[in-house]
């Protein structure tokens, strides 16, 4: 064949256009499964653009040109909006991220924060020829070939027809797949985007009769008959629950170079309960969605935010809990009420008031709200002011400052980071926590001040990770072997803390038993010797339990989970898992009844928070 000849064959649109989307497809595969060669796309991706090009070229006369513009314009944003959530989220973006997108577009800097140059090459060609058509009329207009119409139609409608056939074929077999990264993988990446879009599987419910407390300890395998002996030993006292952001728990303890990344809360956690096997279990509402977890002992819906799918409900939680064993209730956050819709949230769980950015007003703010020096010093005044009251009051505090990308203002740095910190990821990570441990620390020194601190419990937690292993480039993964000394895990990752400070009521001490943040409800009930006898439960308390079931979701693949058998995460199925230790040097023994009794709780949870009654309609 001619030189000419493979020119005029390239500069056909169905052939051009499909060069650019394995190129494409490619640039998408290399970063979110990590395969360098990814000739496995040729067959999962190319049978979906063909059957979109074979519709072109079927039915469209003119500006078919504009049409193949349009198909690579979207395929693109699919594409790159895939890379981008993958690095900031760690999971394959649906349509049900577009219900976020006032929330996702608020943290556009986090998310962009993470992209590499070149995944800007995938706009190259759009960029290229959008200039090329803008500038050249000629450009504009298709040249049709002396062509037999009726013999074109025929083949590119057996084409549509093969190829919706392979299409069909890459995503029947996978539908049962647990593992979305995997089913993407199997399926391809727009193949998956579809699938999606029409599978619209609701979980199974079950009957509110069959949900019991019986039964969801039954299921999670744990023995209610044992009692807690710290149960009531700090009845009557306030409650202060402190959600740190981003805060993982290798920095307790942690010194670089000679110096203390947190010593406030060192200070705080050698007084104190410490619990080094602690678990986040947020999904895509991130902060929010550990409020809600936190509050309700529930997990968090199979998609989406809990601010989302579950505010039109009136929630039994920790706030109504106590307000009817004579506490006031109310939660602190910087940021208006209205991000991730906590405004809903906090009326479903029943708090009498919140504060947000109108009380905290706008000075001394970075990323999304007033720092947590304003925070802290705001909230102890107020603190001050409802402990004055005949009533204990119950406190939750969202602290926000140390929030992605953690490119903190340089006035507010605490400490001089290593040289091989300086400029990484993980570097200003550690910067921004030793700030708001120095914002905590002063918070700790005003509560001890004004009486505070001695008549409440204090338990304090991070929300989430703040170092996702799919976001760390190849020096930021080093940094956390030589910190950790092993290669980071996902176990690590997902590992937050849990510090009680009960003053005289708890001896210190560290409590190897795995929990999570749904067992923070149980476990302060536990503390206050408050009955949860009306009250359906998912958590546990810590302190009266060692063995524990945690069902995740979102972060990890469905079906995923963490108990005291270490950390499993699914295939396609059971069989083709991946375990993770959770305690050192123990090998990870996670079993498939744990496995299934996991996906049990999860449907158990949703089916209960599905099923209660809705809020009433505000007049």
């Amino acid at each position: 064949m001619s030189s000419f000849n493979i020119k005029r064959w390239i500069i056909k649109p169905f052939v051009f256009f499909t060069i650019l989307f394995i190129l494409k497809a490619f640039l998408a595969w290399g970063v979110i499964f990590d395969d360098v060669l990814p000739w496995k796309s040729l067959l999962t991706e190319i049978p979906f653009a063909w059957a979109l090009f074979c519709i072109i070229e079927r039915f469209a006369s003119k500006r078919k040109l504009g049409y193949y513009m349009t198909v690579n314009l979207l395929v693109t944003a699919i594409f790159f909006a895939a890379i981008m959530y993958f690095k900031y989220y760690g999971v394959i973006v649906t349509y049900h991220a577009a219900e976020q997108v006032n929330q996702v577009t608020a943290v556009s800097n986090s998310v962009f924060s993470l992209m590499d140059p070149y995944y800007l090459l995938i706009f190259t060609d759009i960029i290229v020829l959008g200039g090329y058509f803008f500038f050249n009329k000629k450009g504009r207009v298709y040249k049709k070939e002396n062509i037999n119409h009726r013999n074109e139609k025929i083949k590119y409608s057996v084409l549509f027809a093969v190829s919706l056939g392979l299409c069909l074929f890459n995503i029947l077999p996978n539908k049962a797949s647990m593992n979305e990264i995997k089913k993407a993988q199997e399926m391809g990446i727009l193949n998956y985007e579809a699938y999606t879009i029409f599978a619209k599987e609701e979980p199974e419910l079950v009957q509110s009769s069959d949900i019991t407390q019986d039964a969801i300890n039954n299921v999670k395998g744990i023995n209610t008959a044992v009692s807690s002996p710290l149960h009531g030993t700090a009845k009557g006292k306030n409650l202060i629950i402190i959600q740190l952001e981003s805060f993982q728990n290798f920095l307790m303890g942690l010194e670089l170079d000679g110096q203390e990344i947190t010593p406030n809360l060192n200070k705080v956690m050698k007084d104190s309960l410490y619990f080094p096997n602690f678990y986040q279990m947020v999904g895509q509402g991130n902060t929010s969605d550990a409020e809600f977890v936190v509050n309700t002992s529930a997990y968090i819906p199979p998609r989406g935010a809990a601010t989302m799918s579950y505010v039109n409900k009136v929630l039994p939680s920790l706030p109504r809990l106590l307000k009817e064993n004579g506490y006031q209730t109310a939660t602190f956050h910087t940021n208006v009420v209205e991000f991730w819709n906590r405004g809903e949230l906090y009326d479903s769980l029943g708090f009498d008031h919140y504060y947000d950015r109108k009380f905290f007003g706008e000075d001394d703010v970075f990323f999304f709200g007033a720092s947590d020096d304003t925070l802290y010093s705001k909230t102890a005044d107020k603190l001050k002011d409802m402990s004055n009251e005949a009533q204990p009051f119950y406190a939750q505090i969202i602290s926000m400052s140390a929030h992605h990308p953690f490119t903190i203002p340089e006035d507010k740095y605490r400490m001089k980071l290593p040289e091989r910190y300086e400029g990484t990821f993980v570097g200003d990570y550690i910067r921004s926590q030793n700030y708001a441990d120095d914002a905590f620390g002063h918070f700790v020194e005003e509560l001890k001040a004004n009486g505070v601190w001695d008549n409440s419990v204090i338990m304090i937690y991070g929300d989430h990770m703040g170092l996702p292993i799919y976001s760390l480039d190849h020096d930021d993964k080093q940094l956390m072997t030589e910190i950790y000394g092993h290669e980071y895990t996902y176990a690590d990752m997902l590992n937050i803390p849990l510090v009680i400070h009960a003053g005289d009521s708890t001896a210190p001490q560290t409590l190897e038993q795995v929990g999570g943040e749904v067992d923070i409800m149980p476990t302060a009930a536990g503390l206050l010797g408050i009955s949860l006898e009306n009250n359906l439960v998912f958590g546990q308390d810590l302190l009266s339990q060692t063995y524990n079931l945690l069902p995740e979701r979102y972060y990890l693949p469905s079906g995923s989970f963490i108990s005291s058998s270490g950390l499993l995460i699914p295939g396609n199925s059971f069989e083709d898992n991946t375990q993770y230790p959770i305690y050192n040097g123990k090998v990870p023994a996670a079993t498939e009844d744990e496995y299934n009794r996991a996906l049990r709780l999860l449907q158990l949870s949703h089916s209960y928070i599905t099923q209660l009654p809705d809020k009433p309609i505000k007049p």
